[in-house]
C-alpha cells in the first residue's frame, strides 16, 4: 500500500548571528499553499467606488467580503487535500530504478523490532566490553561491516545469521567502498569516444584483472628487472653496482626507499605564519621486519617471536626466485641482521614528537655532513627529477638520530671484507624493490604474505582484485579517475545539497548558543566566515592536458608487470610536481570534508550513487549524502563542542534513556551512563539527523515537487535512505555507544513526521514528553 507523502515547508531566510531560533520542532510549520489569491482581491479592493450608490458600495464590500473568506478557506483545502490525497510521483530514470532495485532488498527500519537496534555495528562491541557479551572482530579491522556476519552468527547459532551477515554487507552503504565502486563501474564502460588517457587508464585496469597472464609470467619479469639493475649476489649473478647508483635508480624510477622515505609536505610552523611552502620531507622507512618498542628502554627492537615465520617467508620468497638453499640461507641471514640493525635505532612517532624530533629543517649541505653514506643530493635529485636543487635547499627530518645511526650502519655493512662479495646491502634493497613490486607479481608472492600475516595473528579479511586494482591506480593514474568523477558528478545539484546542509547546521549552531551563548560566540563568529563548497580538481582537468600527461605511457594489456613500473614512474612525476605545486593535489579516493583558510571543500566522491544521484528523489540523497555531509561538519568545525555547551551532554542522555528503555525491554545489558566523547557522538550523529532533514525541507520550500521510490512517503524515503549508511566507517565510529538507525526510532517519536509507527516505539515505554 503507498503511502501519501507529508510536507511541512516554511519560508526560509539565511540565519543571522544575531538570530536565536525558538522552536525545538525538526521541521517548521506548514506554509500557505503557493496558490495566492491576494493579487486579484486586491485590485477587485482599489477599483474606484464613486461611481456606485452608497448600499451597492456595502454590497460590494458584502460580496468582496465574502470572496476573502472563500479565498482564506482555498489554500487550506488544496494543503489538506495536497497532504493527504496525493500520490507520490515516482522517479522512473534508470539510476532510480537501480535504486529501486537495491532498496528492495535492504531492511526496513520502520517494521523491525527492537532487537534490530541492538547488534549493530558499534553497539555490539559496546556491549561486549561493558557487560561481557563475546563477538566478533571489531569493526576498525574491517571496512565491510564483518562484525555484523559474526555478531548474528554467534547469537543465532544458524545459516540464518550468516545468509543476513552477507545480505547487510551488499546494503549497507560505506562510502569509501561505494566510490571504489564507482570507479570500478567507470573503468569498466567500454566507450568508443574515449580519449587516449583514458583508454590507456581503462587498459591498465583490464590488465590488472588478467590474473592469468600474471600467473603466466611468473617470476620472469621481476629476475629480468634485476638483471637490468646490475644483478645480485643471490643468483651468483652480480655486477657490483655502486651502492648510491643503485638506491637513486630505485627511488627514481621504482618508488622504492629501503633505507629512509621521501615524501613533500609542508613545515607547521610556516603554516602558523601563513605561508604554504613545500619541502622534501625525509623519514625512517617501513621496515619489513616486525618491530616492536620497549618502552623501558626506550629502544625499538625485533619482535623475538616474529623471527622465525619472518626468516621462513624470506626464505620461501627466494625460493620463489630461484635461489637454491645454501645461498639463501646466507642472504636471508644478513638481511635479517641488517634489517635488525637499523630497526633498532627506528623509534614511533609519539616518542619523536615529544623529543621535539619532528620536523627539523636543515640543509641537505648539513644532511650530507651528518649522514656522508647517502649521496643526498645526487638521490633527491633524481628523486625529483627533473626539478633543480642545490646543497642549499632546506629539507625536514622526522628522525636525524635515525638517519645518522644508519649512516654508519651502512657504511660498517659497506666494508665487511668477508660479505663484499655477498652484497648484503644490494640484497636489503632489492628485497624491498620486491616488496614494491609485489601487486604485479604472480600470486604465489601474495599468498606467502598472507600466509606470514595469518602466522603472526593478523585476521584481515581478503580484498577483491578489481579493488586492489582501483587503489593501485591512484598512485599514477590519479588524475584522469578524477578528471571522469567531475564530468560524472553533477556539481550545481551537488552543491545546492552542500549549501543547504550548510545552511540549517548554522541554524542549529544558532539553536544551541541561545544557552550557550558566550562560549559559542567566537564559534559562531568563525562559522559563518565559512563558504562550503564543491572541490574540484584544478590541476589537470582537460584533455589536452592528460593527453600530454599520458602521451608516453603505453599499456600492454597483458603485461601488467610493465604497466605496474610504469604506473611508478608517474607516480614520481606527481611527487615532482607536488613539490612546486600552489594549491595541494585532489585525493581521488577522499570522501570528507577539509578546511582551507576560510572555505570548506568537499570532495566530489561524497556526490556518487547510491548515495547521490541527480535524478534521485531529493528525499534520498539527502537522508544518505545529506546527513554524512553534515556529521562531517559537525566532526570538522565542532570537535570540542562538549566543553562548549551544555546541550550535548543533556540530548546525550536524553537519547541514551531512550535507548535503555526499549533495550532494557529487550533483554540487554543493565544502564551505565556514557562518557563525555560518547555523548558527544550521540548529540553529533542526532543533529546531524536534523540538520539534514531540515535541509531537505527546505529544498522542498524552494521546489515543492519531489520524487519517490516504492511508493514510499518523502519522510520514509528520507529515514530508509539513512539507515543505509548507518555502519559509515570513521575515526568517530568508535565513541559511537548504540546504532545510529536507533535515532529514526527518536527522530518518529517526538513529532508527527513519520506517516507509519516504527514496531520499535519509543511511546510504547516511555513517556513521550520527554523529548530530546
Amino acid at each position: 500500500m503507498r503511502e501519501t507523502p507529508e510536507l511541512e515547508l516554511q519560508p526560509l531566510s539565511e540565519p543571522k548571528p544575531e538570530m536565536r531560533l525558538h522552536h525545538r520542532s525538526l521541521l517548521p510549520p506548514p506554509s500557505q499553499n503557493p496558490y495566492q489569491f491576494q493579487p486579484r482581491l486586491q485590485q477587485q479592493l482599489s477599483r474606484s467606488t464613486t461611481e456606485h450608490p452608497v448600499w451597492k458600495k456595502r454590497q460590494k464590500l458584502l460580496l468582496l467580503f465574502l470572496g476573502f473568506c472563500s479565498c482564506a478557506a482555498i489554500p487550506g483545502l488544496i494543503y489538506f487535500i495536497y497532504h493527504n490525497h496525493q500520490t507520490v510521483t515516482p522517479c522512473v530514470s534508470s539510476a532510480c530504478q537501480w535504486a529501486s532495485a537495491r532498496l528492495s532488498t535492504t531492511t526496513d527500519p520502520f517494521t523491525q523490532p527492537c532487537e534490530y537496534f541492538r547488534f549493530k555495528c558499534n553497539s555490539d562491541r559496546h556491549l561486549r566490553e561493558n557487560s561481557g557479551r563475546q563477538t566478533g572482530q571489531d569493526i576498525h579491522d574491517h571496512t565491510d561491516n564483518y562484525v555484523e556476519t559474526s555478531v548474528k552468527s554467534e547469537r543465532r547459532g544458524t545459516n540464518e545469521g550468516k545468509e543476513e551477515g552477507r545480505l547487510m554487507q551488499d546494503t549497507v552503504l560505506n562510502r569509501k567502498d561505494v566510490l571504489l565502486q564507482y570507479f570500478k563501474e567507470i573503468l569498466e564502460i567500454n566507450d568508443r569516444l574515449d580519449s587516449l588517457a583514458v583508454q590507456k587508464t581503462k587498459g591498465f585496469y583490464h590488465s590488472c584483472l588478467n590474473t592469468t597472464s600474471i600467473e603466466s609470467a611468473g617470476t620472469e619479469p621481476f629476475l629480468k628487472l634485476i638483471q637490468k639493475l646490475g644483478g645480485w649476489a643471490v643468483s651468483g649473478q652480480w655486477n657490483k653496482t655502486d651502492f648510491n647508483s643503485t638506491l637513486s635508480l630505485l627511488m627514481r624510477d621504482y618508488a622504492t626507499f629501503p633505507f629512509f622515505k621521501v615524501y613533500v609536505g609542508k613545515d607547521p610552523s610556516d603554516l602558523s605564519h601563513g605561508t604554504s611552502k613545500r619541502y622534501i620531507e625525509i623519514d625512517q622507512p617501513d621496515f619489513l621486519i616486525p618491530i616492536e618498542w620497549d618502552n623501558s628502554t626506550h629502544k625499538s627492537k625485533a619482535k623475538a617471536e616474529d623471527l622465525r615465520p619472518f626468516l621462513a617467508l624470506c626464505q620461501k620468497y627466494l625460493a620463489l626466485l630461484g635461489a637454491t638453499n645454501e645461498s639463501s640461507m646466507i642472504h636471508v641471514g644478513t638481511f635479517l641482521s641488517l634489517s635488525s640493525e637499523l630497526a633498532v635505532a627506528s623509534s614511533p612517532q609519539q616518542y619523536r614528537l615529544l623529543k621535539g624530533q619532528l620536523n627539523q629543517r636543515i640543509t641537505i649541505k648539513e644532511l650530507q655532513r651528518r649522514a656522508p653514506a647517502i649521496d643526498w643530493l645526487g638521490c633527491l635529485q633524481s628523486t625529483f627529477h627533473p626539478l633543480l636543487l642545490s646543497e642549499d635547499n632546506h629539507v625536514l627530518l622526522h628522525n636525524l638520530p635515525y638517519i645518522v645511526q644508519m649512516s654508519r650502519i651502512i657504511i660498517k655493512w659497506l666494508y665487511i671484507h668477508e660479505l663484499r662479495n655477498s652484497g648484503p646491502l644490494h640484497t636489503f634493497m632489492f628485497f624491498n624493490l620486491m616488496h614494491t613490486l609485489m601487486p604485479a607479481m604472480d600470486s604465489r608472492f601474495s599468498e606467502t604474505a598472507k600466509n606470514f600475516a595469518v602466522a603472526l595473528g593478523s585476521t584481515n579479511e581478503e580484498i577483491p582484485r578489481w579493488k586492489q586494482c582501483v587503489l593501485e591506480m591512484e598512485k599514477g593514474f590519479d588524475s584522469v579517475l578524477m578528471h571522469l568523477l567531475s564530468k560524472m558528478v553533477s556539481r550545481r545539484e551537488a552543491e545546492k545539497i552542500i549549501q543547504n546542509v550548510f545552511y540549517s547546521f548554522k541554524s542549529k549552531l544558532l539553536e544551541i548558543s541561545r544557552t550557550d551563548h558566550k562560549s559559542l560566540e567566537f564559534v559562531i563568529q568563525k562559522v559563518f566566515s565559512i563558504n562550503p563548497k564543491l572541490r574540484t580538481t584544478v590541476e589537470i582537468s582537460t584533455e589536452a592536458e592528460l593527453e600530454l600527461l599520458f602521451s608516453k605511457v603505453t599499456v600492454n594489456t597483458y603485461s601488467f608487470f610493465s604497466n605496474y613500473l610504469q604506473l611508478l614512474s608517474l607516480m614520481q612525476k606527481r611527487r615532482s610536481k607536488l613539490l612546486t605545486a600552489q594549491s595541494d593535489a585532489d585525493n581521488m579516493l577522499s570522501v570528507t570534508p577539509s578546511l582551507l583558510g576560510n572555505e570548506l571543500l568537499f570532495p566530489m566522491g561524497v556526490f556518487v550513487p547510491p548515495l547521490f544521484h541527480p535524478t534521485y528523489p531529493r528525499a534520498m540523497s539527502y537522508g544518505a549524502s545529506g546527513f554524512l555531509i553534515a556529521k562531517d561538519i559537525f566532526h570538522l568545525l565542532l570537535p570540542d563542542i562538549h566543553s562548549q555547551s551544555k546541550t550535548v551532554q543533556a540530548v546525550g542522555e536524553c537519547v541514551w534513556a531512550h535507548y535503555l528503555s526499549v533495550t532494557e525491554k529487550a533483554g540487554a545489558a543493565e544502564g551505565f551512563s556514557l562518557s563525555k566523547v560518547q555523548q558527544q557522538e550521540v548529540w553529533v550523529q542526532y543533529s546531524a539527523l536534523q540538520v539534514a532533514m531540515k535541509a531537505y525541507h527546505k529544498s522542498l520550500n524552494e521546489q515543492p515537487a519531489d520524487t519517490s521510490l516504492a511508493g514510499l512517503s518523502h519522510t520514509r524515503l528520507f529515514l530508509t535512505s539513512f539507515a543505509q549508511v548507518y555502519c559509515d566507517v570513521d575515526p568517530y565510529n568508535e565513541f559511537m555507544p548504540l546504532e545510529s538507525t536507533f535515532l529514526i526510532a527518536v527522530i518518529c517519536a517526538e513529532s508527527d513526521l513519520c506517516p507509519t509507527t516504527l514496531q520499535c516505539s519509543i511511546k510504547a515505554h516511555q513517556n513521550s514528553s520527554q523529548i530530546c
